[in-house]
């Protein structure tokens, strides 16, 4: 690169565990990436090639700066801002922090469908999360309700989720109601003991302060002075989307996510979230916060899955 010289605690979190983060700047760009005495060169077949890399190094140095851990996946992300030519849009990040969690450890936007889907939670009532796995559509919004909480903006948390999953019904599950439906709810469990720790979770759960239950309890009620979160919405019915959105009361702020490719409702039946989407998108304080598989923070892999997945469906579509 020609210039400065780096600290070597830089280096080393730009760099990553044996050098995983730069071998995969490697993959990306054919540019290969040496360190000589603490500057970093760059040698690749063209130009353009060369000044990729570049740009995505400074990219990757700026995140260094700013407190971020780089991983593989982050390299990749930066490299695709860069290729796109909308890196400057980076230090939209540098201020993304949405919840600490009890570990002290920041929950932050590692990417810009995220920020703005956090900027579409804090400013509507109603918000959308739309996007295939590894997004954080349900983590971000336990963040913000986690968040919510301790700001006394709300005065309890409300998740749940419909218990329909790939064809399997409460009834044939084992044990009470309570352990029928755990297994349907886990994952926002998971999100909640991570942000508040086990011990404050289930306090507050027992104080009802957090409630998590299936959809089916959501009916005849008025939820106001809460954050309520409504995952995999996908496999809601119509009829269920519309009784749960009029639950809504005053001083409440309500989350929606699903990932309309992942779809478990009988063939005759309509996902209740793209029913919803068609029929909210437009109304005043209602956002629809889409995200993509350049948005999956999950195994580099998992971004893959998700691209080879969306080119075969539409490529299905259109033969």
């Amino acid at each position: 690169m020609g210039e400065p010289k780096y600290a070597s605690s830089l280096l080393q979190n730009l760099f990553g565990n044996g050098d995983e983060n730069i071998r995969r700047l490697e993959e990306i760009t054919g540019v290969h990436v040496a360190l000589r005495d603490g500057e970093i060169i760059l040698d690749g077949a063209s130009p353009e090639a060369v000044a990729g890399a570049e740009d995505t190094i400074r990219g990757l140095v700026h995140l260094c700066d700013t407190g971020w851990t780089i991983d593989p996946a982050m390299v990749q992300y930066v490299a695709g801002l860069s290729k796109d030519g909308t890196l400057d849009r980076l230090t939209e990040l540098d201020h993304a922090v949405v919840a600490t969690s009890f570990r002290g450890r920041q929950v932050r936007c590692r990417t810009l469908g995220q920020h703005a889907y956090v900027t579409d939670m804090k400013n509507h009532t109603l918000t959308f999360a739309i996007g295939p796995a590894g997004t954080g559509k349900t983590y971000l919004a336990m963040a913000m309700a986690v968040s919510a909480l301790k700001n006394r903006q709300v005065e309890r948390i409300v998740l749940t989720r419909p218990a329909v999953e790939a064809g399997e019904k409460l009834g044939f599950l084992p044990g009470d109601l309570n352990q029928k439906v755990d297994p349907y709810l886990r994952p926002l469990f998971d999100a909640m003991f991570e942000l508040l720790g086990t011990e404050t979770s289930l306090r507050y759960q027992e104080k009802g302060i957090i409630e998590v239950a299936p959809l089916a309890y959501m009916r005849g009620r008025t939820l106001s002075d809460a954050f309520i979160i409504l995952d995999e919405a996908q496999n809601t019915t119509r009829e269920q989307m519309k009784m749960f959105l009029t639950r809504m009361g005053f001083r409440s702020k309500i989350v929606v996510t699903g990932d309309p490719s992942q779809v478990d409702l009988p063939r005759d039946k309509r996902s209740g979230l793209d029913d919803a989407v068609a029929v909210l998108e437009g109304v005043k304080d209602i956002a629809i916060s889409r995200l993509t598989a350049s948005d999956v923070v999950r195994h580099e892999l998992v971004q893959a899955i998700v691209r080879a997945y969306e080119a075969h469906e539409t490529g299905g579509r259109g033969a």
